[in-house]
This record gives C-alpha cells, sequence and structure tokens, in this order.
C-alpha cells in the first residue's frame, strides 16, 4: 500500500490574495471537504508583517496540509500528503480561480510504506527485511 504526496508550485499570482487569511482558509475547506479527510484540531496559521505572506499548517489524521504564500514573489507552495491513497485533485483550477495563478505545476510521488529496489527489469520490487515492524535500521 502507498500513500500519496502533492507537491504544488502556483506563479503569477495576485499579490494581495496571497495575503488574503480567508481565501486560504476557504481553500483548505475545499480540499479537506472534496478529499474527505480528516482534521485532528485547528488549523494553524501565521502571517508575516513584513510582506504579509501566510503560512497555514493543518494537522490531518492521514498527514498534513500546508502552504506557504509569497506575495513578494507572486507565488504559492502547497504540500498535501495523505497516508491512503485519494483521487485527484484539480489543484490548478482552484489556484486559478482563488489567487489567479498563472502556472500551477503538480507533481504526485508515491509514498511506499515498504523499502523498494528496482529490479534486474527495471520495475520496483519489495526489498525484503528482518527488522520487525516500528524498528529503524542503523
Amino acid at each position: 500500500m502507498n500513500g500519496i504526496e502533492w507537491i504544488v508550485e502556483a506563479h503569477g499570482c495576485a499579490p494581495e490574495l496571497l495575503r488574503d487569511l480567508n481565501r486560504l482558509r476557504r481553500l483548505f475547506n475545499e480540499i479537506i471537504e472534496e478529499l474527505k479527510l480528516r482534521p485532528v484540531g485547528e488549523t494553524q496559521w501565521h502571517q508575516f508583517p513584513q510582506t504579509g505572506g501566510i503560512t497555514g499548517l493543518c494537522l490531518l489524521a492521514e498527514s498534513h496540509l500546508a502552504v506557504h504564500t509569497f506575495p513578494e514573489f507572486q507565488s504559492l507552495c502547497l504540500n498535501l500528503f495523505c497516508c491512503l491513497p485519494r483521487r485527484e485533485w484539480d489543484f490548478a483550477a482552484h489556484l486559478t480561480k482563488l489567487v489567479r495563478a498563472n502556472s500551477t505545476t503538480v507533481r504526485s510521488v508515491a509514498r511506499p510504506y515498504v523499502p523498494v529496489a528496482e529490479s534486474s527489469e527495471g520495475e520496483p520490487q519489495p526489498v525484503p527485511t528482518s527488522l520487525p515492524f516500528g524498528s529503524a535500521a542503523r
């Protein structure tokens, strides 16, 4: 079984919208509701006084959702890690609508829970381990 992580970078955003905490709350609410995520507490927000950039972090039962805005560079970075697979979500459409992003790059990364190695054919294969569950290799 694999988890999934999305790494999202949006550029050409409207600086005033990257300083709008209510807009970012709306983005988090849409992601959480539509992907059926389960927050385990209140989202923490911090707005930087010099630039107005915002950092937000929501701890999830599935892992975490984080955002960092950089109005001075017209950019936004978002990270969502889920320990269980989730359907694809249209980050680009939402970021175009909410912060007027000109371009959005979305990378999704499978996060396997069992170490993998490549076979001679180049296919990932589970790596046998003698470590008990929960032990860390040193």
